[in-house]
């Protein structure tokens, strides 16, 4: 049964879904294993052992007067660039709760694109995203890469957060998203959002829609690039720019760099463990799958030859943009 007398005490009642008008919430009860377990905690995440219910977003903010707040920290992307790896790294010790790529705030990204998020009602998740169990010392929310955008307005409503922000070069991340099986409607998906935000980020609006799928691919590279730009400029050392090619060519003095600028232990035992990690040779979105930098390397290869052209079409994309933009210049 779900009793929302509960909700303040510890995050066992994690609300998983906005209702369409806003005024409900699906709470699920979950144990500190299930957070682990959980790749992404949007529908993908449920097992038939949940137990969950609808309740009035009303009720559950008259219960968080009482929180046990804990430290709220972030990780911030650009898609495709280690960012689930990451927080699985740093769900092991440390007392570390993991929160991968919340469904309301994607909802709330969406809302805010619209003028139409009441601010009550961010606050009001802030909360409920800062709760922990016993063991907890303090929460890192992943966000999912195109809700970076709200990265300036998640800081400055945590003044004491501090954040990564993963990324990497144009052309690898081109063509990892080409490779991937679902690239056509990821990219689709997110693409007119992200058209829009390209446009205010330059102030151009007469950016021309995408033809191609790499064409989509650059200009997802370009949109989430910038917004980390933006991130970066309006928060300075709170936020850690991470490259992800740099971050598996030299992963312990990457995580010995993440866990300090987080606070966290990053004492040479506590990085020769996570060395040790089965999470660095596992797929972290599917960890029953084996996966390695090896064989990404292979991945990456196998699509720069099959994709040769389309790379090459997206390159030029982004390179067209150079002439007029400054902005864009400065981080290719």
């Amino acid at each position: 049964m779900i009793d929302l007398n509960e909700l303040g005490g510890s995050a066992a009642l994690y609300p998983q879904k906005l209702g369409p008008q806003l005024e409900r919430a699906l709470v699920v009860r979950m144990s500190e294993v299930d957070y682990r377990a959980a790749s992404f905690l949007d529908e993908r995440m449920f097992t038939r052992q949940m137990e969950a219910a609808w309740v009035p977003v009303g009720a559950m903010e008259a219960r968080l007067s009482d929180i046990d707040v804990k430290p709220l920290h972030f990780i911030f992307h650009i898609g495709h660039v280690g960012s689930t790896l990451l927080s699985r790294l740093l769900d092991e010790g440390d007392g570390v709760l993991s929160l991968r790529e919340p469904l309301p705030l994607r909802t709330l990204a969406e809302l805010y694109d619209f003028g139409k998020a009441p601010d009550a009602l961010f606050e009001t998740f802030l909360k409920l995203w800062s709760r922990g169990f016993d063991s907890t010392r303090a929460v890192v929310l992943k966000a999912t890469s195109s809700v970076a955008r709200l990265g300036n307005r998640l800081m400055d409503a945590q003044p004491d957060a501090r954040a990564v922000y993963l990324s990497v070069a144009a052309e690898p991340y081109i063509a990892t998203l080409l490779a991937g099986p679902y690239a056509a409607s990821d990219l689709n998906g997110f693409g007119p959002e992200r058209l829009s935000r390209l446009r205010k980020l330059l102030n151009d609006s007469t950016i021309a829609q995408p033809k191609t799928l790499g064409e989509l691919a650059a200009m997802s590279w370009l949109t989430e690039k910038l917004t980390q730009q933006s991130v970066l400029a309006a928060n300075g050392a709170r936020v850690l720019p991470v490259d992800f090619e740099k971050f598996l060519t030299a992963t312990d003095e990457s995580l010995t760099e993440i866990l300090q600028h987080f606070g966290f232990d990053a004492s040479p035992a506590r990085i020769a463990s996570l060395m040790r990690s089965p999470a660095l040779t596992r797929y972290s979105k599917s960890p029953d799958q084996a996966y390695s930098r090896e064989l990404r390397a292979q991945v990456l290869q196998q699509s720069r030859e099959h994709f040769a052209d389309e790379i090459k079409r997206a390159l030029k994309w982004i390179e067209a943009l150079v002439q007029n933009h400054e902005a864009v210049a400065a981080i290719i």
